[in-house]
């Protein structure tokens, strides 16, 4: 006997409706779609319908930011070493290539290290802290790890080495007592968007160096979408690989890091997408998803990621 299907229709609140439709000129179809989601009030809704870079919130909302900034700011000036440290999955590998690629457009020079699966795991380790700093590196900058690397940080600190952390992982009771610890889900972190991916952190971590090297730290939408230009591609795969969700600001940096991938994907991303055989048609979230992203995070499988990042 075939199954009857129940349907159940979402209760709304025909003022809201009526609210949306008047205020973005949307048919009530779509106003009620709007409500369904969530996107109830006119202002959540623009954000929603509008994806413009203009709601990209202030990265200095972020706690410790400024810290990070002072010390990534102080060790460019002294020319101390930097070792940008990895996951090597795919928000991982495009964390650690964003910081390697803002650095070196800046002519900063900087190092990286991911670890091997296989032989070290996830994380940070003492065997590979005593590498990083016996290669002369003063300041690590954790992407996509770190947050629970409490004697790590400690360890690293013996040595005359400093860390910042950027992670988006859940934090633990105790957090690692370094330099700054940057992560949206810090219980005294007031940044108003809890959901970006590792990538979306270290894009957070640029925005604001270039603003302080820019602008003296102010927010300023032209030097934020100059930013986006340059580096949303890799912000969009890492987090569409990482099944972020879209919503807010991941919204807002998968439309326009798609954008971007279509037009100038660069000469690395053009090579994994012609291997993809999605050279001759508009690139996907679920390209990123099942073709691109796979291949990102084959190369942290099967050694440790740093082929994808020279990618």
């Amino acid at each position: 006997m075939k199954k009857e299907k129940k349907w159940i229709i979402c209760e709304q609140d025909e003022d809201e409706v009526s609210t949306l439709c008047k205020t973005l000129g949307v048919s009530p179809v779509t106003a009620r779609v709007l409500c369904n989601r969530g996107y109830r009030d006119p202002q959540s809704a623009k954000i929603f319908i509008d994806k413009s870079e203009s709601f990209l919130h202030d990265p200095f909302l972020m706690k410790d930011m400024d810290a990070a900034v002072a010390r990534i700011m102080r060790a460019t000036e002294g020319n101390e070493k930097i070792t940008v440290y990895g996951d090597y999955d795919a928000d991982g590998v495009t964390s650690v290539s964003m910081l390697l690629r803002y650095f070196r457009d800046r002519g900063i020079s900087a190092d990286f290290y991911i670890p091997s699966r296989e032989y070290e795991g996830y994380g940070m380790s003492r065997d590979a802290i005593d590498t990083i700093a016996a290669s002369g590196t003063k300041l690590i900058i954790t992407v996509d790890t770190g947050i629970t690397a409490v004697s790590e940080v400690e360890y690293a600190k013996s040595l005359g080495v400093d860390t910042v952390i950027t992670d988006h992982h859940q934090c633990p009771e105790i957090l690692p007592d370094a330099v700054a610890v940057i992560n949206p889900h810090r219980a005294d972190c007031g940044y108003p968007y809890k959901d970006l991916a590792g990538v979306g952190v270290a894009f957070k971590l640029i925005c604001a160096l270039e603003l302080a090297r820019e602008n003296d730290g102010k927010y300023n939408l032209d030097t934020v979408k100059d930013m986006c230009r340059s580096y949303i591609s890799l912000a969009a795969i890492g987090t569409i690989a990482d099944v972020m969700p879209v919503t807010g600001e991941n919204r807002i940096l998968a439309y326009h890091g798609l954008r971007c991938l279509n037009s100038n994907p660069g000469i690395g991303l053009q090579a994994i997408i012609e291997v993809c055989g999605l050279a001759d048609r508009e690139l996907t979230m679920n390209d990123i998803i099942f073709k691109i992203g796979p291949r990102i995070n084959a190369s942290g499988r099967m050694q440790n990621g740093k082929e994808a990042v020279e990618l």
